[in-house]
């Protein structure tokens, strides 16, 4: 491979006029498709955060009505949780933080003006959207949407007598299939245009971190997805044909899917966290006005997480019956893979440490996203000792685990990364008043939510039950309380959305002009016009010069060097 690539200009990419359909709906635009996914994921999003509103309410107020929503039977229950874990992982984590920032930035930060296959680019969303459209269509068919669980294990999820929902589970597993393939065109796409199409000058170390995370988080998804279209295909044939290839009474075996399922599952979880790392990189070396420190080291260890991420996987299955020697290699190489974990947020550390910070809002949502998951990172630990394993697997502690390292992931990434490249989408500034009290109100609900479940797992709280009332142990006031305590601040959390939402529409009308780089920064996005045109860069294509970290460097009068301009 080269150091250097032609950047990629080719006819269909002209600047011809377009309507409204070819500019909005059937687009190739790069841009215009990372909208469509960004506004997809967000719609989902809401759609996820109400279903967790309903369940929580159901955990707090066992047996009353909802508002909004009503009397949540069992089966609502079961379906209500399957598919709020669902997308929130599927439908929301990977279509804003992989497709939807991948499609907006690849092109800018590489200095070309599309991706190399725009009409694969096109497919891609145009699959996912169906896909979302037969997930939700689940919900509205005869025994309603599929209720076993997220990680869909069988037998439970291979018959409909026995998870009652005999149409949703089909639908379902449908639905993730046109996911998984929706990703994979997009992935393609992604890899093609990095390596074909960097703007002159650009060397394979002078990629922005958040551009080598997309792309090594894609490269995981594909090397990993395999078994689980596997599993897949062979749970589908036991739902709709009969089969048994995990029914036990049949000759099959259900921890087989297990095997098949985290093989991708975990691996997944880096897929997620990658391209987030990355946005989080791009922000705090902008924000404290120093360069990203050990770039060559944060690229370097995250080949090593994708590479350890594929023998992770069975610290799932620690009570499934494996072999106990077999579960101790997999607590060693569980906590093996935190090292270059914090090898990178030590970095991050190290970048911010004597720098001249600004508490803008993309850093809030940066350092809060740190902050939060380290707390879920710490929790892990406890989860990869297969002996501590045993008391907590399917109880609440893994709960506020997951959460711990999920929520500030997704969320919080992804509001810093919303915010910091919201001036270069819509070309205006978002109101730092409105922004701060969504980030303060939605920080400080979310540890009101998830530190009570780390107290009820400790306390034995299993995951999945509809009413603790049937419980006596665990019916007790002081549990109860916590409930309640959880579901308000979820409630609370919610709420404070909406100033989201108001200066996300409002900043588009009358938020302050941003003008190209209104965060003096150094990455080539910044070059082009704001918002950027069809084709970026109406100028002609940049060329690159240096690395996109030069920050406060000396002799400068500024203390930013943009990568395209000349020595």
């Amino acid at each position: 491979m080269g150091d250097t690539v032609t950047a990629h200009v080719d006819d269909h990419h002209g600047h011809h006029e377009q309507d409204f359909w070819s500019t909005y709906v059937f687009s190739t635009d790069h841009k215009m498709i990372g909208f469509q996914y960004l506004f997809t994921g967000l719609f989902m999003a809401a759609v996820g955060g109400f279903m967790a509103y309903v369940f929580r309410m159901q955990l707090a107020f066992p047996g009353e009505s909802v508002p909004g929503f009503g009397l949540v039977t069992p089966g609502d229950y079961n379906a209500l949780i399957t598919n709020h874990g669902t997308i929130m992982i599927f439908w929301v984590a990977m279509p804003m933080l992989i497709a939807a920032f991948g499609n907006f930035l690849i092109p800018l930060m590489i200095g070309c003006d599309d991706m190399v296959f725009p009409r694969l680019n096109r497919l891609s969303y145009q699959i996912f959207l169906i896909s979302t459209i037969l997930l939700l269509a689940g919900f509205f068919v005869p025994g309603g949407a599929f209720g076993g669980a997220w990680t869909t294990y069988p037998p439970l999820a291979a018959r409909g007598e026995y998870n009652l929902t005999p149409l949703g589970a089909p639908i379902w597993l449908l639905a993730v299939a046109l996911e998984i393939v929706a990703f994979l065109l997009g992935g393609i796409n992604f890899v093609t245009t990095v390596m074909n199409s960097r703007a002159p000058g650009m060397k394979m170390m002078d990629i922005p971190i958040v551009i080598w995370m997309i792309i090594i988080a894609v490269v995981l998804f594909m090397f990993s997805v395999g078994p689980l279209v596997a599993g897949a295909v062979m749970l589908l044939f036991d739902q709709v044909l009969g089969t048994s290839f995990f029914i036990p009474s049949g000759g099959g075996d259900p921890v087989l899917f297990q095997h098949l399922f985290w093989f991708f599952g975990h691996p997944e979880v880096y897929v997620i966290l990658l391209p987030e790392m990355g946005i989080v990189a791009e922000i705090i070396t902008v924000f404290s006005r120093k360069k990203l420190f050990g770039y060559k080291l944060i690229v370097y260890t995250t080949f090593m997480v994708g590479i350890l991420s594929m023998i992770v996987w069975a610290h799932h299955q620690f009570i499934a019956g494996i072999d106990p020697r077999m579960a101790s290699v997999f607590s060693f190489t569980t906590i093996l893979i935190s090292i270059p974990i914090a090898v990178t947020f030590f970095a991050y550390i190290a970048t911010l440490y004597g720098g001249s910070i600004e508490f803008k809002l993309p850093m809030l949502w940066a350092i809060g996203m740190i902050a939060e998951f380290l707390v879920g990172g710490v929790t892990g630990i406890y989860l990869g000792a297969s002996g501590l394993d045993i008391y907590f697997h399917e109880n609440t502690f893994v709960v506020a685990h997951f959460h711990y390292t999920m929520f500030p992931i997704v969320i919080l990434g992804g509001f810093a990364g919303m915010y910091y490249w919201y001036p270069k989408m819509f070309g205006r500034m978002m109101n730092e008043t409105l922004g701060k009290i969504h980030f303060w109100g939605t920080i400080i609900p979310f540890n009101f939510i998830f530190m009570p479940l780390f107290s009820l797992g400790i306390g034995g709280q299993h995951r999945r039950i509809y009413n603790y009332l049937n419980f006596p142990d665990l019916a007790s006031p002081e549990f109860q309380n916590l409930r309640v305590l959880a579901t308000t601040a979820t409630v609370i959390m919610l709420l404070f959305q909406i100033p989201f939402v108001i200066n996300w529409f409002r900043s588009m009308k009358s938020g302050e002009e941003a003008g190209n780089n209104p965060w003096k920064a150094n990455t080539l996005e910044w070059v082009a016009p704001s918002p950027p045109p069809h084709g970026n860069f109406p100028d002609g294509l940049p060329t690159v010069y240096r690395g996109p970290y030069e920050y406060s460097v000396p002799g400068r009068d500024e203390d930013y060097w943009p990568q395209n301009a000349p020595n």
